[in-house]
């Protein structure tokens, strides 16, 4: 992770030196004063906070606790820093020469994205996934060991399905590898001169320094979303999740049902009602069909019988409750 002082390049320095010069004595014979300005150039006041970029990089933190779990067989807690938009080569300056680099390809966005993860980190990650202790580690070597190779492999492997995981409800998209370097001077990403957006994690550690690790974005690469990166909602995107589905349908099928049978419905007077008592007949027409009712909603027609000595329904029509109310049924 890069947190050292901004320093400004030899080309921000010239190109400060040369605005400043443009702007003395500026203006024309009614006083009014103007800068001269280029068509084409990155003007970062336009871009705003990358709000949703944040969201997305806090869920790709806890998403990513898992990935680091097999080497320090515990879930560490990782933590993100704003994303920084700063000169490619400005980065460059600031980190060390060796340095495990993961270039991915989104060809959703049609431009790449970089792993940066120092080579501190990678040797402990080694040390503890094949048993080792967690202690920290101070390389002097320049290269990778075949072991740590395959470890840079899963880890940044695992990080790319983290980060799919991450962006899907803005957008999906997925990283395929192009390459892996030691070295940014050989890291075919973007040009010097071009502006790059980074993303900073840290790794907490247990009695140690946190650990941590980038992730760029070329800012020509998200230019197109930026407005959505911008807003602090999320899309209607929601992943279809085939397992919630089934154990949603089946816990609504196996809700139980009252069904009564509406034999008949006799009418009375309220005086003859007063004078009913025990032992006593109500006269009722039977029909042919019964009103099959379920918690209480009137649903099916059907015939009164019995099959193996028990009463039965034979279902002869379905009723359209709402077409009930005025007197109409369809078969």
């Amino acid at each position: 992770m890069v947190k050292s002082p901004r320093k400004l390049s030899s080309n921000e320095v010239a190109a400060l030196v040369g605005g400043l010069m443009d702007m003395d004595g500026a203006g024309d014979e009614n006083g009014v004063s103007y800068r001269s300005y280029q068509f084409g150039s990155d003007d970062l006041s336009l871009l705003g906070e990358f709000h949703a970029l944040r969201m997305i990089n806090d869920r790709f933190c806890r998403i990513a606790r898992s990935v680091f779990m097999p080497m320090l067989r515990f879930q560490p807690r990782i933590s993100s820093f704003p994303p920084e938009i700063r000169n490619f080569d400005d980065y460059r300056d600031s980190q060390d020469p060796f340095l495990s680099l993961t270039n991915s390809r989104i060809e959703e966005l049609r431009g790449n994205q970089l792993i940066v993860i120092p080579p501190q980190f990678i040797s402990l990650l080694t040390d503890a996934y094949y048993g080792g202790s967690i202690t920290a580690l101070r390389p002097t070597r320049s290269e990778f060991t075949a072991t740590e190779h395959r470890v840079i492999e899963i880890v940044t492997d695992n990080l790319n399905q983290a980060l799919r995981l991450a962006w899907r409800d803005l957008m999906p998209l997925n990283f395929s590898l192009v390459s892996r370097e030691e070295n940014l001077q050989f890291a075919a990403f973007v040009d010097g001169d071009e502006m790059v957006v980074n993303c900073s994690f840290m790794v907490q550690l247990p009695d140690l320094e946190p650990a941590s690790f980038d992730i760029l974005y070329p800012l020509q690469t998200l230019k197109p979303i930026s407005s959505q990166l911008r807003s602090r909602m999320q899309s209607d995107y929601v992943a279809d999740d085939k397992s919630w589905r089934e154990r949603l349908t089946r816990a609504i099928l196996s809700i139980p049902l009252n069904v009564t049978a509406e034999l008949v419905e006799p009418t009375i007077s309220l005086g003859k009602l007063k004078t009913l008592n025990n032992g006593d007949i109500v006269p009722a027409n039977l029909s042919d069909s019964v009103t099959m009712r379920v918690e209480g909603m009137p649903l099916f027609e059907a015939h009164a019988g019995e099959i193996s000595g028990k009463s039965a329904l034979n279902l002869s029509k379905r009723l359209d409750p709402t077409k009930l109310k005025k007197g109409r049924t369809y078969d």
